[in-house]
């Protein structure tokens, strides 16, 4: 039960290029948190990749949907129930399971974010997220018809909720995926 492990479930699950990486995405913000944090660093990157495990295949957020039943599954493997309660979590007006701890405040944080700063990554001319600065999400964030799918007051309440500032939450996500930018496929290499 551990990233490793995690990830081979996700590639049996998940077929979507866009969606794996969109969980690699949240292991890079995880894994930024939990150092900040001083936290299980493997823990926190293995609820980032495994949050969105079942999506492709159960893509209502619903009570007989995403994140109900991957959350299942992952008791009937025997995966801790810490970390399946933070991916509970994660949908709470679904699944009624409030955010508690740091590790599920961050999940929740990171997770609408990611999103975000790969569309302001995409539409950029060289593709790569290196070009990117907050200022860069800041100004897209300020744009409603870009990715108006991203809900910006969840981003911000999620921020408030974890106690850090909008702007360094947004620099710490960041980060984490220039960090990890080739595997993200966010690093000009798509142009």
């Amino acid at each position: 039960m551990n990233r490793d492990g995690a990830w081979i479930l996700v590639t049996e699950w998940t077929q979507s290029d866009s969606l794996r990486k969109h969980m690699l995405a949240v292991e890079a913000g995880m894994r930024a948190y939990a150092r900040r944090f001083g936290e299980d660093e493997e823990k926190w990157a293995t609820v980032g990749v495994l949050h969105d495990f079942d999506y492709e295949r159960y893509p209502d957020v619903a009570a007989e949907g995403h994140p109900v039943v991957g959350s299942r599954v992952l008791r009937e493997m025997g995966w801790p129930d810490e970390i399946v309660r933070c991916i509970l979590s994660h949908a709470t007006d679904v699944t009624g399971v409030e955010r508690r701890t740091l590790m599920e405040k961050a999940l929740y944080a990171v997770d609408e974010l990611t999103g975000l700063i790969t569309a302001v990554t995409l539409v950029r001319p060289g593709k790569n997220i290196a070009d990117v600065q907050v200022s860069s999400v800041k100004k897209k964030w300020k744009d409603r018809a870009f990715a108006a799918g991203v809900h910006r007051e969840e981003i911000e309440r999620a921020a408030a909720d974890l106690g850090v500032p909008l702007d360094e939450h947004i620099g710490v996500v960041l980060a984490a995926m220039q960090e990890a930018a080739p595997a993200l496929g966010l690093d000009g290499s798509a142009r």
